[in-house]
């Protein structure tokens, strides 16, 4: 992703000031003066990471997942620094819309007899299962569910007649070469509805983090994609 965003930044005119990776890693020491940040790393380090962005006051956005238990305190950290962050379980327009849509087919299927799982496909690199993506579409499909009100990671668990019917299932599978596929299934005793979003590539998620690096430049505050995309609740 690093390097995608790199090569396109540069396509569209802007100039890396600095890179940080493995071998050249971050830390609160990094001397660094830049208009904004672009975070993908991995759960571990991104905490430290958006919180040293935040304390430089240099506008950041993150596209790495896993971290979000710590959410809370990065937005407090925010606000009490005047600063701004920009975050994202993915930066696809087509997966937001995905998410748009999500919700009202799940609005329209309340009280009738399907029920609803999800399942995701992604390389065998990513670390974190379900993917972010994957919890952000079940968030938005229980929100708008009167059944629904927890989701459960199901990989390895038996099936069984005797489920909650509270708890939305998702499947987590890693496959070599996938970029992201997410799949919303309605499942009734005559028929299956899907809803499915398949990334081709890694390039409509690097797009995505450079439009939202453009457009929190100036801000401060806690974004996310409805903000840059301007959904109507």
């Amino acid at each position: 992703m690093g390097q995608i965003i790199e090569r396109l930044a540069i396509e569209r005119g802007h100039e890396i000031v600095a890179k940080y990776n493995s071998q050249h890693p971050f830390n609160a020491k990094s001397c660094l003066e830049a208009d904004v940040a672009i975070e993908f790393s991995s759960p571990e380090l991104a905490v430290e990471h958006l919180k040293s962005c935040i304390e430089k006051k240099i506008p950041v956005v993150t596209g790495t997942t896993g971290w979000y238990s710590h959410y809370d305190y990065i937005k407090t950290h925010c606000h009490n620094h005047d600063s701004a962050i920009f975050s994202a379980t993915n930066f696809s327009l087509g997966v937001n819309l995905f998410f748009e849509m999500s919700k009202r087919l799940t609005s329209l299927m309340n009280n009738q007899p399907y029920t609803l799982s999800i399942e995701e496909i992604h390389h065998t690199e990513k670390k974190d299962a379900p993917s972010g993506t994957a919890i952000t579409l079940a968030e938005n499909v229980i929100a708008a569910s009167n059944t629904l009100k927890n989701w459960d990671l199901t990989n390895d668990k038996l099936s069984s007649d005797s489920e909650d019917q509270s708890i939305l299932p998702i499947k987590a599978l890693r496959i070599e070469g996938v970029p992201g596929t997410h799949v919303l299934q309605f499942e009734s005793d005559v028929d299956t509805i899907k809803l499915e979003h398949e990334a081709k590539s890694r390039l409509g998620f690097a797009i995505g983090a450079i439009v939202a690096a453009e457009w929190i430049v100036g801000k401060t505050g806690v974004f996310g994609m409805r903000d840059l995309l301007n959904f109507e609740n």
